[in-house]
């Protein structure tokens, strides 16, 4: 009790010391050099949050499309009827499956009767899906019809419906299409009916996706085509430990996890993210190296206090703490106020983007109309902002606490490196310069 009480009677000593350097410092410019580097550690900290958290919401829309409409989060191919069996019981065992779905996968050159021909991939699925799939309902959004699977119904991607130039009701044919030696490949009695167009957060999906029922891909793609099973999961980072439990009940299969599947786009959107981590990150060291050079010309100015506070018996150490506790209050205000600014401006983004917009407007406006007003029919709202207010913002708790820290780390490393100048300093070499 005594040891603790003795600790809580320095640091009320040290941030005391702390709390009457920062009054008598308030109208100096070591004051100014405080709030300076506290608001650059507090725009740091927002900026960090604010563009990381348009970013995951930018990638998350690519990647969210890509597993509940095209890879899932594993694909299980390669089995035979009891493995099938064996596959259902052990993933509606498992508490962190969601959900199994069988599909066919075929390519083919699709010709519309405008005699327009473009390629696709062709996925047959259960017409159920749309209802029972909540991702896959989420992620694949009807624009135009819905999405039923009849007997030669077919919903397509909206680019590639644009391409066709076809819309729901129109006819159009899998003049060519891959697959066993029983599939005939080219034919133009594969007619199927346009039912419905749907749209998705990745474009490569919009342009070359089509969907038609199970039972059509088995009556079209031949008698060896392989069923394949995708498996969404709750948590997609626990895929590994999925596919090892499940290759302990159904070995012998082909294991696909959705890291394999565009392995490439993937990796781009992680190297593109840690690259804008990095670069942004520099705010830091920048506001790092100016609360050092400021902190050293601070303990410089107290040389005569720490002198003196030194003649009275204080340590080295506790003194250097003064100092130190000063950065660590200027990185946790600075923190603080950027992750508060950070949050709000995320959670209201397309607010904020919308309202850039009609501020740069307005600017552009004015200055077009005093100095040339001819040109005032060519101003117009930047596109982009449009693009940026219709992303929405996916915070991540780890990422914040990340950048705080980082925002508190920096400051508290750049005065603890300041003040090693006061363990050099002693009463006689003060009294000296004096």
């Amino acid at each position: 009790m005594s040891k603790f009480k003795g600790f809580i009677n320095k640091f009320y000593w040290i941030f005391e010391i702390s709390r009457r350097f920062s009054r008598v410092d308030r109208k100096g410019r070591s004051q100014a050099t405080s709030k300076l580097a506290t608001l650059g550690i507090c725009f740091g900290v927002m900026t960090l949050i604010v563009v990381m958290s348009i970013m995951n919401g930018f990638q998350m829309s690519f990647i969210d499309s890509i597993m509940e409409i095209s890879s899932y989060h594993i694909r299980v191919s390669d089995l035979n009827d009891e493995q099938f069996l064996d596959l259902y019981e052990a993933c509606d065992s498992n508490k962190n499956v969601l959900s199994v779905t069988g599909f066919y996968e075929a390519q083919t050159l699709m010709a519309a009767e405008n005699e327009r021909e473009q390629a696709a991939l062709i996925r047959a699925v259960d017409p159920s899906i749309y209802w029972t799939d909540k991702g896959f309902a989420r992620e694949l959004k009807m624009i135009s019809g819905s999405f039923v699977l009849d007997n030669n119904s077919i919903v397509l991607g909206s680019t590639l419906a644009r391409k066709l130039s076809v819309r729901p009701g129109d006819k159009v044919n899998l003049f060519v299409l891959s697959g066993s030696d029983d599939v005939e490949l080219f034919s133009s009695d594969r007619i199927f009916t346009v039912s419905g167009i749907f749209t998705c957060g990745y474009s490569e999906i919009n342009s070359s996706y089509s969907f038609i029922s199970l039972s059509d891909g088995m009556k079209y793609f031949g008698n060896d085509a392989k069923l394949v099973y995708g498996i969404k999961i709750k948590d997609s980072n626990s895929d590994l430990h999925i596919i090892n439990a499940l290759k302990k009940s159904v070995p012998d299969c082909k294991y696909q996890s959705w890291r394999e599947y565009n392995k490439t786009f993937f990796g781009a959107l992680r190297i593109e993210k840690n690259m804008l981590l990095i670069l942004v990150a520099i705010i830091f060291l920048v506001v790092g190296i100016n609360i050092y050079n400021g902190m050293r010309r601070l303990v410089f100015e107290r040389r005569n206090e720490i002198a003196i506070l030194s003649a009275i018996g204080a340590e080295s150490s506790k003194i250097q703490s003064v100092f130190v506790i000063r950065g660590f209050l200027t990185g946790i205000v600075g923190s603080f106020s950027g992750v508060i600014l950070g949050l709000l401006i995320s959670i209201n983004s397309s607010f904020v983007f919308t309202f850039a917009s009609k501020i740069m407007y307005g600017v552009q406006y004015i200055i077009t109309a005093f100095f040339n007003p001819e040109n005032l029919m060519f101003v117009h709202e930047n596109s982009l902002y449009a693009v940026y207010a219709g992303i929405d913002a996916k915070i991540i708790l780890s990422e914040i606490i990340m950048i705080a820290l980082f925002g508190i780390a920096s400051p508290l490393f750049a005065s603890w490196a300041a003040s090693r100048n006061v363990l050099k300093l002693t009463v006689a070499e003060v009294l000296h310069d004096e």
